[in-house]
């Protein structure tokens, strides 16, 4: 297996990730940067330095999801920094740099198995919205959006279900889970949200029924002059 390893720190990838020592990969180093990207050539894994500069891993994950490179991309960070990992940066795998040769092996080939099983089978379509589950990169007319993960997750599930109206009960349900103590009105907030992001000409897609809930309309009705599509989230009117 051939990997892509980008880094800034010293002693390429058997510094960053020392089990490769012990395992037949054959490596290729680069700075972390999205413009490495372009030197991805016959790789099959690009390994992700996320021990020191999270900010700078971030970037070069999204841009690697936003560029559609179908390869898979593993980030390496360390236990500190687990808990700024977002799945919304757009990698297929983690590892901490102390994982063993065994871990290592096991989970770069299983990340390779899965990209190759999914080829380049395109992401699922609804009207002019292109809904990536992998890489969690959601287009709209070919325009990635800057969602969070819970923004992601509640347009993925209205996605999947176009046209069926969800109560806020049901969403806050199936989205944030039977656990979660937050009220209802968060689904409001976070409908408004992804209305603000699709922006005024798309905002409709995700439509109010009024006394019932909400729903993703993939034609959108066209925004009447002078009304508001947020107006019911606002005043909880659903």
């Amino acid at each position: 297996m051939h990997l892509l390893v980008l880094s800034d720190a010293p002693g390429g990838g058997k510094a960053l990730l020392p089990a490769l020592e012990f395992l037949d990969h054959t490596l290729a180093a680069a700075p972390l940067s999205p413009d490495s990207l372009g030197s991805v050539g016959a790789t099959d894994v690009v390994v992700v330095d996320a021990t020191r500069d999270l900010a700078a891993a971030s970037q070069v994950c999204r841009a690697a999801a936003v560029a559609e490179l179908e390869r898979p991309v593993v980030a390496v960070v360390s236990d500190g920094g687990l808990a700024a990992l977002k799945a919304t940066w757009g990698f297929s795998d983690w590892l901490l740099p102390s994982a063993q040769p065994a871990e290592v092996e096991t989970r770069l080939r299983l990340v390779a198995e899965r990209a190759r099983a999914r080829g380049a089978q395109p992401a699922a379509s609804v009207g002019e919205l292109s809904i990536d589950d992998t890489s969690y990169v959601v287009r709209l007319r070919g325009r990635p959006l800057d969602l969070t993960f819970r923004e992601f997750e509640l347009l993925h599930y209205l996605a999947g279900n176009p046209g069926r109206v969800f109560t806020r009960g049901q969403l806050l349900a199936e989205v944030w889970g039977y656990d979660y103590y937050g009220g209802t009105r968060t689904v409001d907030v976070h409908i408004r949200r992804l209305r603000a992001k699709l922006g005024p000409e798309h905002e409709a897609l995700i439509g109010t029924v009024r006394g019932v809930g909400y729903k993703l309309d993939p034609h959108g009705p066209t925004r009447r002059h002078g009304t508001d599509p947020a107006e019911d989230a606002e005043t909880g009117e659903v």
